[in-house]
């Protein structure tokens, strides 16, 4: 029988795995990232915002509750096994987002996406966290969410690159259906469990068991629930960048490559950051990284209301990537440590399910406040909201390790 050790050193071959599939994750979101809200308005006429908006909403809020129940099963059915099924939802998104006759069977390809993204980037988050142990925490979470938002930001490149060539439609989908069938074929034949990695960190575990997980890692718990405003406010400005910045930067008359250029930086520079700030958080106070992260995110997009030029938009976004690079692996690190090994999975997946409810909050109210007072105000909004919570986190948040 082979002997289970904890670390990034001792698991690198499982490790490695995991984050290469995360990247074919991370690329099932950049396909739609730069060029849905131009073919809303470009093939099937749409103009109000709320409703151009309406497949962020759904992938939100689907990806919330898989992440939360993703959590909750992980113990129960393997976490190979929750990887393994969400592939076969993102199976049916690329070949929908082809062939949609209207915008509902786009809002359809979101639903499946959200199960698709819940299951397959929660599954891989706590396989990474399990492999490794305490010692690394930071550094492999910033591994992760490195190589996903890295894929985000490469493939919306490409995408917009092949729509301005090529057109909006089929073309830019083709290489959601390499992602989706590479991504099921590694996790079902390659990947291993890591149930016997948490049993070995429980055995030694001296942190607190939660009275109740859901409870106390949305507030309750002055650690978890700082941590969890964050992640939702940092996922509602991302939905917002998501949504609406394409929207603005069309309405500054960038062509559609301008476009998906300009789109592509922010999660390509949150993507590589994350390489060095995932380690930052296995050294320097979470806490410190939180506020100041979030509080370089709300900068930056309160700035970008006066931005006109190509360069400007440029700077802002690798701003905005940086701000964000500090925070996400940090969340998680910061999650990991405030939970028990046997809580952990459950406390990422309410954690994730509120993060990402960010993005649903962020499309409704920006559409809402777009469609009313415009783009701009929008905007200037969600700015407010992201300074707001690092000044809870400054507040709230204790500085030091459990």
């Amino acid at each position: 029988m082979t002997t289970i050790q904890l670390g990034l050193k001792e698991n690198w071959k499982q490790f490695t795995l995991l984050v290469i599939i995360n990247a074919f994750v991370g690329g099932m979101v950049g396909i739609e990232r730069s060029i849905l809200p131009e073919i809303a308005g470009e093939e099937f006429g749409m103009v109000v915002k709320t409703a151009i908006l309406s497949f962020i909403v759904v992938f939100g809020v689907t990806k919330a509750i898989t992440n939360y129940y993703t959590g909750a099963l992980a113990n129960r059915v393997g976490r190979k096994n929750l990887l393994t099924i969400g592939w076969l939802f993102g199976l049916p998104v690329p070949f929908i987002l082809m062939y949609a006759p209207d915008w509902n069977w786009v809002v359809v390809a979101n639903i499946f996406l959200g199960i698709n993204q819940g299951l397959t980037w929660s599954s891989t988050v706590v396989m990474k966290i399990d492999l490794v142990g305490e010692k690394n925490r930071g550094f492999a979470m910033g591994l992760n969410e490195s190589a996903g938002y890295l894929a985000v930001g490469g493939v919306a490149f490409l995408t917009g690159w092949i729509a301005g060539n090529y057109g909006l439609r089929p073309y830019p989908f083709y290489l959601g259906i390499g992602f989706a069938f590479i991504g099921l074929l590694s996790s079902w034949l390659l990947v291993k469990d890591t149930a016997h990695h948490v049993k070995k960190e429980t055995d030694s575990s001296t942190a607190k068991m939660l009275k109740n997980v859901f409870r106390e890692t949305t507030w309750f718990d002055r650690n978890l629930g700082s941590i969890s405003q964050a992640g939702l406010v940092n996922n509602l400005n991302d939905g917002m960048v998501w949504g609406i910045f394409p929207i603005l930067l069309a309405t500054r008359g960038f062509s559609i490559e301008e476009i998906g250029t300009i789109v592509a930086i922010y999660p390509a520079v949150w993507g590589i950051s994350q390489l060095g700030t995932g380690k930052l958080a296995d050294y320097f106070n979470k806490k410190r990284m939180l506020f100041f992260g979030m509080l370089i995110q709300g900068i930056a997009l309160m700035v970008m209301i006066w931005a006109e030029t190509f360069i400007e938009f440029t700077m802002l976004s690798i701003i905005l990537g940086l701000g964000t690079a500090v925070v996400y692996p940090t969340f998680l690190a910061g999650i990991a440590d405030y939970t028990h090994p046997r809580q952990r999975a459950k406390s990422i997946g309410v954690f994730r399910l509120w993060r990402d409810l960010g993005y649903a909050i962020g499309a409704v109210l920006t559409g809402i406040i777009a469609d009313i007072w415009g783009v701009l105000p929008s905007i200037g909004v969600v700015a407010g909201l992201t300074v707001l919570s690092a000044m809870i986190i400054q507040v709230r948040m204790n500085e030091s390790k459990p």
